[in-house]
């Protein structure tokens, strides 16, 4: 029985309102040092985590030094004085399955890790240091500058970024919301040492002043009881200081009369053009339990029959509108966004939309808050809070931690969840707020690149500010009254039916078994007997040869694709609101349709899909919007970061057959409708239907719903479906490089700054034994490799290492760098690797087998919810290997493994002296002035030299030449006796 010092337990909580479904135990605590705890008992747990929310941000900045209280979170990371390692934290955690992370946000910063249940007293320990005894050394701080400056380097080209900092930068310049969020080496080094300011005296004044116990919360699920894991709080954290400081609030508006009234025309990097309108909003903190904004964004952001939505589709101005009230920070910085994407014509309508969206808020003023429509969102929240599965453990933490500060602690748990309270007095005042003398457009367009005379000082971001005219303003206040605008219909699919069907059948099936199997179809299925929710997740593979036969079948595709999702956006709505939704996707072999939800409806939403798809019909009004808007997709890949680049490469270049987005765009003009009506019915003709169903319905009903799709494709006088032949249905190979082997790949990105350089190491086919062979490499190398490239070194913000993997797989290493150009970076993974080769020779049997159990833990982790699961049953079956109980037999395999099976692996696949490594690099480079490409720029001297190590490599100057000159690897065979696909097969029912 654990012991516990309940006088450092100033009040407990145990009755915390928690979900039907919920079987884990909560206790609340605050602490003698005003510290709010969660505590979270989960026995069946199979990852323990844990999360610290500080009621400090980045407004809190000293205004000489933006960026301090990010600096401060990243310093945090980087030793105590109790475990003065820089590397100790992480270490541990990666040690024993754990991972960690944290944000900085305006008024918060947020901590959070999970690891493997047996350690989290170890973690906590670590954990609570940072709150304790942080060092902040001059070394760390020094080198940690670069990764903050790296960190910025890489939001530069990201538009997200660019019109955050636009919105803060035109301000009210005395607010602290204006400040620059993320701070860069200037803000940090070089402007603070002009003014003879020392930062780290900074650091430890704002960490003093700052992290204070009473304005922290800390969030801790364990699969200890209660006891045991107040116990170990207690120990931990109950000493941490409490300087009595108050949570900074902001009482006036970031926005004053003068900010508001005025249209901002923004550049962007990306071909994107959006409207975003804001609003100030009062502060509703102390309206939690009514959510009155919900309302209001639940009717503006409506998108079935009568919404705004459908008005501006109608119009041909937009493609999807979005509406959400945000709480920058404590006390009167709230903002309600209504962001409308516009099409070609639609930005040339701006103020007409505007029109029509102050004509829909005029009529639900009109009308004045409806209880029913109310109700309806109580219902729907209520019922997702019922059967609410479980999230990753790191994230809830997370989320209840911040929760701990805005809600009462009894409802930490349902507050953010449900609605309990009707007051429209409260939805009146919101509505009172969204008029047109607070309004500040933001219309964001490429089409402005000639009238933007202004830039923004930390972006960059080219802008033009107008003030609105009296006129139109004055057509704002009086809109008039639209008759395309109404309030939405009661939605018809709020399930009624929540029984659970595995209560009816006394033997289910571990795993998916084939239960139909023909020419034209093969249908898994397997009854939930493990999350007991009333769910049902499905998927669809309609295979065509088709698809993937040339790169204008593979736009014609697609182009039907948006086409079927934009003509079912009305009745999708209603059905994804009420937790029934559906995806539907282009795959490699053929298009994937995935359907999931409550199971109560689940069969008519399915049969309207599948009725829809069969009968397909083009909207010509609709057709070229949609059609430019790909094109718009295809092209902006170029402004994507690089790495994004380095991965789509080293597909393009082991894919036996994939069509570049180059090639695709060569291949645009060939989109007509003529051509689509053409291609669909041959389409829809010629395919094979693969499908799982999974969840809360029996073997009967997966049979009813399989019945609707077959019974639309093969409808007599409809069609006769051409059968697939069993060859048509095998997979595309994989490039196999020849050993001894060193490819380089070189392209440039002329919109980001960074350089990528990404390597990659062939190791073979999957197989049990490789597989568990490279994961373990992985689980090695993994810590020791960010560590070292990303601490010490600093080469860049993202350093990641890690599995490649689809038939074949390699190990890559990916470092992203605002510093180095990509060959120096290459040097510098081959030197790590030449470490790596001592460490593992010198690594002892108990770390080598820590390792070995974190791997384990990680593989055995149950999927937290239903979907989840069905994702990774899908992959067996997509990927015709159907190992379903994959994870078992691969820890069985791994716990087998000796240090000298994968010393010897290491030396094989990837130490630079081995005959046979393959090794294929891909350096990103940019075409940029100050490019971190174009000149061999902050280049440590004092780092000897690897060019020894490096071959010289052989480089790909013809993609298609190269893929020409090398072998394919043979299809992986499937794991188990199963019949192939398109051969008839008698089933006894």
């Amino acid at each position: 029985m654990t012991t516990i010092n309940k006088n450092s337990v100033k009040e407990r909580y145990d009755s915390i309102k928690k979900s039907p479904n919920d079987e884990r135990f909560y206790r609340g605590l605050i602490l003698n040092n005003e510290m709010k705890v969660l505590l979270i008992s989960d026995p069946k747990t199979d990852k323990s985590a844990a999360a610290m929310n500080v009621q400090i941000g980045h407004l809190s900045d000293p205004d000489e030094l933006p960026g301090l209280a990010h600096f401060c979170e990243h310093m945090l990371f980087l030793g105590t004085a109790k475990y003065p390692d820089l590397n100790e934290y992480r270490s541990y955690l990666s040690q024993h399955g754990g991972i960690t992370n944290a944000e900085t946000n305006l008024d918060y910063t947020n901590y959070y890790f999970d690891i493997t249940p047996e350690y989290l007293e170890g973690a906590l320990d670590r954990f609570s240091q940072f709150f304790l005894s942080p060092l902040f050394t001059e070394s760390a701080t020094e080198l940690e500058m670069n990764a903050v400056n790296s960190e910025h380097e890489k939001n530069i080209a990201d538009d997200k970024w660019r019109a955050y900092q636009l919105d803060k930068s035109s301000a009210n310049p005395n607010h602290p919301y204006s400040k620059f969020a993320t701070g860069n080496r200037n803000t940090l080094d070089v402007t603070p040492k002009k003014k003879g300011i020392n930062v780290r005296e900074e650091l430890l004044k704002f960490y003093n002043t700052w992290y204070s116990s009473n304005i922290m919360a800390l969030s801790v699920l364990g699969k200890e009881n209660l006891d045991d894991l107040e116990a170990m709080v207690i120990k931990m954290f109950a000493k941490i200081k409490n300087k009595n400081v108050a949570a900074p609030e902001w009482p006036e508006h970031p926005f004053n009369n003068d900010h508001f009234g005025h249209k901002w025309f923004i550049v962007p990097i990306k071909d994107v053009r959006t409207l975003k309108m804001v609003f100030p909003l009062p502060n509703l903190r102390k309206y939690f339990r009514s959510n009155p904004d919900m309302y209001m964004t639940h009717l503006l952001g409506h998108e079935g029959n009568g919404s705004l939505l459908s008005a501006l589709k109608k119009a041909g101005w937009s493609n999807s509108l979005f509406a959400d009230s945000r709480t920058a920070a404590r006390g009167n910085c709230n903002f309600f966004d209504i962001v409308v994407d516009l099409t070609e014509d639609g930005i040339h309508h701006v103020d007409d939309i505007v029109t029509l969206i102050f004509q829909y808020i005029s009529m639900l003023r009109s009308k004045g808050p409806i209880e029913w429509i109310f109700d309806e969102c109580k219902q729907i929240s209520k019922m997702n809070f019922y059967f609410k599965e479980n999230s990753p453990p790191a994230s809830y933490v997370s989320s209840t931690a911040y929760a701990l500060h805005e809600y009462p602690m009894e409802e930490v748990l349902i507050a953010p969840c449900v609605p309990t309270e009707w007051r429209p007095d409260i939805i009146d005042n919101v509505m009172e707020h969204l008029v047109p003398e607070k309004i500040r457009i933001h219309v964001v367009g490429k089409a402005f690149a000639d009238i933007a005379t202004e830039s923004e000082f930390w972006y960059r971001t080219k802008f033009d500010k107008i003030k609105i005219s009296d006129e139109v303003m004055k057509k704002w206040t009086a809109p008039g009254f639209n008759s395309d605008l109404k309030i939405p219909d009661k939605n018809e699919f709020i399930p009624t039916n929540f029984d659970i069907k595995a209560n009816e059948n006394s033997k289910i099936d571990k795993y998916p078994v084939i239960i139909e199997d023909n020419q034209l179809m093969r249908v898994w299925f397997k009854q939930d007997d493990e999350y007991w929710v009333p769910k049902v997740c499905s998927y669809f593979d309609f295979a065509s040869p088709l698809i993937c036969m040339d790169p204008i079948s593979y736009n014609l595709t697609a182009i039907y694709i948006k086409m079927f999702e934009d003509a079912l956006i009305e009745y999708r709505y209603n059905a994804s609101l009420a937790g029934l939704d559906w995806k539907f996707t282009t795959g490699k072999h053929g298009v994937i349709l995935m359907v999931g939800g409550y199971h109560d409806k689940y069969q008519i939403c399915l049969r309207k899909i599948i009725h829809k798809m069969v009968n397909f019909t083009i909207d010509k009004q609709r057709f070229d919007i949609l059609k430019e808007n790909y094109i718009r997709s295809l092209k902006n890949f170029e402004a994507e970061q690089p790495y994004q680049h380095a991965a789509h490469y080293l597909a393009l270049l082991l894919a036996e057959q994939v069509w570049t987005n180059d090639e695709l765009l060569d291949a645009s003009d060939y989109i007509t409708i003529e051509r689509l009506e053409e291609f669909v019915p041959r389409l829809l003709n010629k395919m094979y239907i693969e499908c799982l169903l999974h969840g809360n319905l029996t073997k009967s009903e997966a049979l009813e719903a399989v019945k609707i799709v077959e019974s639309e494709f093969t409808h007599a006088g409809k069609r006769r479906i051409i059968p697939l032949l069993p060859q048509e249905l095998m997979l595309h190979r994989e490039i196999s490089l020849e050993n001894g082997c060193h490819y380089l790949y070189v392209t440039g990105n002329k919109f980001n700054k960074s350089s990528c350089t990404k390597v990659y190491y062939q190791c073979g086919l999957s197989s049990t034994e490789e597989n568990m062979h490279l994961e373990l490499l992985e689980q090695i190398i993994k810590e020791p490799c960010f560590n070292t490239l990303h601490t010490k070194e600093q080469l860049g913000y993202i350093v990641s290492s890690g599995t490649d993997r689809i038939d074949a797989q390699g190990f890559t290493v990916v470092v992203q760098s605002d510093r180095h150009p990509p060959q120096y970076v290459e040097d510098r993974i081959e030197a790590f690797m030449e470490t790596m080769l001592e460490n593992l020779t010198n690594m002892s049997e108990e770390e080598f087998n820590r390792h070995k159990t974190s791997l384990a833990m990680t593989k055995h982790e149950k999927p937290r919810m239903m979907y989840t699961l069905s994702a990774i049953f899908w992959n067996e079956i997509i990927s015709q290997q159907y190992n379903f109980d994959r994870a078992n037999i691969e820890v069985d395999y791994l716990m087998t493994i000796t240090k000298e099976q994968i010393l010897s692996f290491f030396k094989e696949m990837i130490h630079s002296k081995s005959p046979i490594r393959r090794k294929l690099a891909i350096h990103i480079v940019p075409m940029t002035n100050g490019g971190a490409g174009l000149e061999e720029t902050n280049v440590d001297k004092n780092v000897e030299s690897v060019n020894y190590i490096s071959s010289v490599p052989t480089l790909i100057t013809d993609i298609i030449a190269f893929k020409s000159s090398q072998s394919l690897y043979p299809l992986l065979k499937p794991f188990g006796n199963f019949p192939r696909k398109g051969q008839r097969v008698n089933r006894e029912e």
